[in-house]
């Protein structure tokens, strides 16, 4: 009687499964292409930015004349489509291929005894207008002029035409003493109002444009919004990644979505590094509301909420977290403002949740001089540009501010024949 080899052959059972160790191969090498073109939201195409706005005269010339307000933005294709990708390239470079702008120190005395500290950099040519106009310029929380993002948008519009002003938060600057106990906050205005007044003092026939990024978005719309005078001789005013109510941002920092609260953690890590490095100013003076207590609870905090909760509003002897937070967010001032603003957000920004966003879009369909500017990708003060891999040295967002800006210029020689640093201010009431 003839034999069959046995099923269980070793040689036999190692042919039958090479189908199904390939097929598991294959399977696995699908699931991680899918993870890849999941997490790097690479089906997303890159899109033009969607803009909320009134239909008037001044935003029918900006959407003719600023055109990248109708392009599309296009992010680095393998990776730009990923707002935390985006945002942590952003932090951790900021820029590349970064210039190094030169500009002058300057530091003024403040009648608490703070010194404030900003750096001022001539335009390297003419305006297209022949205006003379100064950017005006608020870093974001804990940055200063020396930062990789604020150098590449300096040298962008120093090249156009512009002089830059940039404000140092107070204590951001690793090398400058503090000379009171405070420091910089959320929306603490003195030393940006200090600054504004000295360049108005110092070049008399300039105007301004403010422009402010994520923290310094807020401090910019706020300072327009307490008085009507701080818009005198102010062209525009533009804000990018801020999320304009304290209360509501601080509580979704707590949320696991989008990873917020490892953001909050990286952000709270970064507060309490610049905090200590003042720490002699700041603890146990005479003059200081802080004590070792408070110290003992900066060290055990974990989030932003704890350290402005047991350091940042008893600067200005704020009495609880509410009171400090509702009075420094720009949402409580920002329908002051008169002269066009320009607000810009990201909608893969893991750091402003969604719900943030109605306030700028409300407001945009509220008053004629608000256009709210809404793109697909971008991430937190990234905006990177580039055709694959590599980015372009000069973003997005740099272009912008910068082509508005000179719209903005346009519109007032053509509107009124006269130089754009003239403009005629309307009530905010």
């Amino acid at each position: 009687m003839a034999r069959f080899p046995r099923l269980t052959s070793p040689k036999l059972h190692g042919v039958l499964l090479l189908p199904v160790f390939d097929g598991v191969k294959l399977a696995a090498l699908a699931t991680v292409l899918y993870v890849i073109v999941r997490g790097l939201n690479l089906k997303s195409p890159p899109a033009a930015p969607q803009v909320t706005r009134q239909d008037t005269p001044l935003h029918r010339f900006l959407f003719k004349s600023c055109q990248i307000l109708t392009q599309e933005y296009i992010p680095p294709l393998l990776w730009g489509k990923n707002g935390h990708i985006q945002t942590v390239l952003y932090g951790m470079m900021g820029r590349v291929a970064v210039p190094k702008p030169r500009g002058v120190r300057n530091l003024l005395p403040m009648e608490d005894g703070a010194t404030v500290t900003f750096d001022i950099f001539e335009a390297l040519g003419d305006h297209s207008t022949q205006d003379d106009i100064t950017m005006v310029i608020c870093p974001g929380i804990g940055n200063h002029s020396e930062k990789n993002y604020i150098r590449t948008f300096v040298d962008h519009s120093q090249r156009g035409g512009y002089r830059c002003v940039v404000l140092n938060h107070l204590g951001a600057l690793p090398d400058i003493e503090l000379t009171s106990p405070r420091m910089f906050t959320y929306g603490c205005t003195w030393e940006f109002a200090a600054m504004v007044s000295h360049i108005k003092q110092e070049f008399p026939q300039t105007v301004l444009a403010l422009v402010g990024f994520s923290l310094g978005g807020n401090i910019v719309c706020k300072f327009l919004g307490e008085r009507l005078s701080n818009q005198d001789r102010v062209l525009c005013c533009v804000s990018v990644c801020q999320g304009y109510n304290i209360i509501r941002a601080q509580e979704t920092f707590f949320q696991w979505d989008q990873c917020r609260r490892l953001y909050n953690f990286l952000l709270a890590s970064k507060m309490k590094k610049i905090i200590l490095t003042h720490r002699a100013s700041l603890f146990g003076t005479e003059s200081s509301t802080l004590g070792d207590a408070d110290l003992n609870k900066l060290q055990a905090a974990t989030s932003l909420m704890q350290i402005d909760d047991s350091v940042m509003r008893k600067f200005h002897n704020y009495h609880s977290l509410k009171e400090y937070y509702e009075t420094e967010s720009c949402v409580n001032y920002i329908h002051n403002i008169a002269v066009p603003v320009l607000l810009v957000n990201s909608s893969d920004d893991p750091l402003v949740h969604p719900s943030l966003l109605a306030i700028p879009r409300t407001l945009a369909d509220k008053k004629a001089n608000v256009l709210f500017v809404l793109t697909r990708h971008g991430g937190h003060l990234g905006f990177f540009e580039g055709a694959v891999v590599i980015p372009q040295p000069l973003t997005w967002i740099d272009k912008l501010i910068v082509s508005y800006t000179d719209t903005l210029c346009q519109w007032g020689r053509q509107k009124h024949q006269t130089p754009c640093g003239r403009p005629r201010l309307r009530s905010a009431h």
